[in-house]
């Protein structure tokens, strides 16, 4: 990225009040040529003051080096300038001077009265001298030229530097606001830079969580039935070698199930993988938040259009069935179609919390209730104590499915209550708006 204003700004490295010792060594030089052009004109003035050559000489000087604080104070070199106008002495102190207080950040009406002053005094000189000059030659050029010559000599000394000052004034002024406004530009480019990568890494937190969530989902449920029916299939094995085969059909088709949702999230995973990280180094960074989020919504989206839906609720309570657990499902309302994220969120509630009975509560029978209202969709899971009976599959948890469940329902608006029922036994509820 390019540098831009403070970066412009000269460091002081000049004494006194100089920014840099390039403009202290010209200044410097300008007053010693300006003092010695006054002490020159100097002679003749204190030839026609009557005073001795010396003070003449003392003051030409004087006055020619007050041009060396011209950046300091322009007022009063041009006052100076005009002070000592009558002397016919200080044409480059005049010049620069008027030069200087243009280019300067003083208001226009300063600027405006002390040229106006540089004007009246250099038209009012020149035309005495030119009169009396004309009168002790005896010249005559008409009525016309003296004024005229006035006019154009001081007009001559007092406007080219002052037009050239105002112009480098502004021209400086505007090169500053220009300046001003690259660092704002930079300064928000910055900052719309640090949110882009912002945005890019909640993003990508974001499509982790969700991926993550789904294989928990997809692959958790899927491995407990295989885990239940393995166990069943152990206890069943010698004594009923029909239902042992039934049993081991049912694993082979579950593990086959939960290999190819596995693929299915694993493909998206790799779409973009080494060539979209490629990609996205090669781009902006400001372009990598906006990206970021379009990747996270086609994901998403691809993988909520391929998602479950509540059509397959009776499949998925007959697989618990198969599995043993005895589950009585009950539909209330008008069967309608939701949106996507809607039925796939209703679906994984009923799914984890199916998983979890047969995790935590084998054998232990188990009410769905799915209700269709007018503005939302309810449903509710809850099973009732285990059978003391009943032996454990041994199924480990890692804590993420009512978490999960929570994350979904509320990511859409909803409402979600876990705990255990008075009965000894526990109960999922969730609430989920249908728009």
């Amino acid at each position: 990225m390019t540098t831009t204003g403070e970066d412009h700004v000269p460091a002081r490295g000049g004494p006194w009040w100089w920014d840099r010792r390039r403009g202290a060594v010209l200044d410097v030089s300008l007053g010693a040529v300006s003092a010695l052009e006054c002490a020159a004109e100097g002679v003749p003035f204190a030839r026609d003051a009557g005073i001795p050559l010396a003070v003449g000489v003392v003051f030409g000087l004087l006055a020619g080096s007050v041009l060396v604080v011209r950046r300091r104070w322009p007022i009063a070199v041009v006052l100076v300038a005009i002070a000592v106008t009558p002397a016919e002495m200080g044409f480059l102190m005049g010049v620069v001077g008027l030069y200087t207080l243009a280019a300067s950040e003083l208001p226009r009406r300063i600027i405006g009265s002390l040229a106006g002053m540089s004007l009246l005094g250099t038209l009012i000189v020149t035309f005495v001298r030119l009169r009396q000059d004309m009168a002790r030659d005896g010249v005559d050029l008409g009525d016309w030229f003296l004024p005229f010559a006035s006019i154009a000599t001081s007009l001559g000394l007092t406007a080219p530097p002052l037009l050239l000052g105002l112009y480098v004034g502004q021209r400086r002024r505007l090169m500053e606001s220009l300046r001003e406004r690259a660092d704002s530009l930079e300064r928000e480019l910055q900052l719309l830079a640090e949110r882009a990568e912002e945005r890019a890494e909640w993003a990508r937190g974001e499509e982790r969580t969700r991926i993550a969530r789904e294989m928990h989902d997809v692959v958790a449920h899927r491995v407990s039935l295989m885990v239940v029916h393995a166990a069943a299939l152990q206890a069943v094995a010698r004594k009923d070698p029909e239902k042992a085969v039934k049993n081991a059909a049912l694993v082979g088709d579950m593990g086959r199930q939960a290999l190819t949702e596995l693929r299915e999230m694993l493909g998206v995973l790799r779409s973009g993988g080494d060539g979209a990280r490629a990609e996205r180094a090669s781009v902006p960074l400001a372009a990598v938040g906006v990206a970021a989020a379009a990747a996270a919504s086609r994901a998403a989206d691809e993988g909520e259009s391929d998602g479950p839906c509540l059509s397959e609720l009776d499949e998925l309570v007959g697989q618990s069935e198969a599995a043993g657990m005895v589950v009585d499902l009950s539909v209330e309302g008008e069967e309608r179609v939701y949106a996507a994220e809607v039925e796939a969120t209703a679906f994984r509630v009923v799914q984890e919390a199916l998983t979890n009975v047969h995790k935590h509560a084998a054998g232990a029978k188990t009410y769905v209730r799915l209700a269709h209202r007018v503005s939302e969709i309810a449903m509710q899971v809850e099973n009732e104590p285990p059978p003391e009976a009943a032996t454990s599959a041994r199924l480990p948890s890692g804590g993420n499915g009512l978490v999960g469940m929570k994350e979904r329902v509320a990511a859409l608006g909803g409402v979600f209550v876990s705990g255990p029922t008075d009965a000894g036994g526990f109960r999922v509820s969730a609430v989920i708006p249908a728009s």
